[in-house]
């Protein structure tokens, strides 16, 4: 569908909407000149063309913030472009997490802790377990998560709800953890599943 934008129609500046792709809020809007899409395809990382700079601009250039790209698709009359995107950190320079000063929060809390997670990832904090496990590295915790998938199988054959539920969410932190490690998220696991559903 890409290949059939009409750049001429919008004066050579594409609206793009930026979306999260897990939360699906809307982020942004911006705008991409034919350079600044082959940039962003190139990169995965969302550049635009700066209408007040007038040059290219990779958003979180400065401030880290990127956006990094999950999917690109145009609208019916290929003159907007929908770009789904993972953010790094807030998206909006005022410090919002949305340029439309909202949330940037989904109804499922897996969701959010995966966020939390990938911030520890990111800015990591020395009173954090979380923290401490990225620095101990990829085998501490797959280890992590085999020891807890061994506990809740122990905890399954028992009669003690409070227990097994413990361990259930000891493995589900541990496997979200292991996830960000491998920098894959929770809907890439989504995606596969769907995959297999007929």
């Amino acid at each position: 569908m890409l290949e059939n934008l009409d750049f001429e129609k919008v004066n050579g500046l594409m609206p793009c909407i930026i979306q999260d792709h897990v939360t699906q809020k809307v982020l942004m809007l911006g705008y991409m000149n034919e350079e600044a899409l082959k940039k962003t395809q190139i990169e995965n990382r969302v550049t635009f063309f700066s209408r007040t700079k007038n040059r290219l601009w990779t958003k979180g250039e400065t401030s880290g913030n990127f956006l990094n790209v999950k999917s690109i698709t145009s609208d019916c009359d290929n003159d907007t472009l929908l770009i789904k995107v993972n953010p790094v950190g807030e998206v909006c320079h005022t410090g919002s997490d949305t340029c439309f000063d909202e949330k940037n929060e989904g109804d499922a809390f897996l969701f959010h802790l995966e966020k939390v997670i990938q911030d520890r990832k990111n800015n990591p904090s020395e009173k954090s377990y979380t923290s401490e496990l990225f620095q101990k590295g990829i085998n501490k915790i797959a280890q992590k998560v085999g020891e807890e998938a061994v506990e809740i199988v122990i905890e399954a054959k028992d009669d003690n709800d409070d227990l097994f539920l413990g361990e259930a969410a000891d493995l589900m932190y541990h496997y979200l953890v292991l996830l960000a490690a491998k920098n894959k998220d929770l809907e890439d696991v989504i995606n596969v599943l769907r995959s297999r559903h007929t």
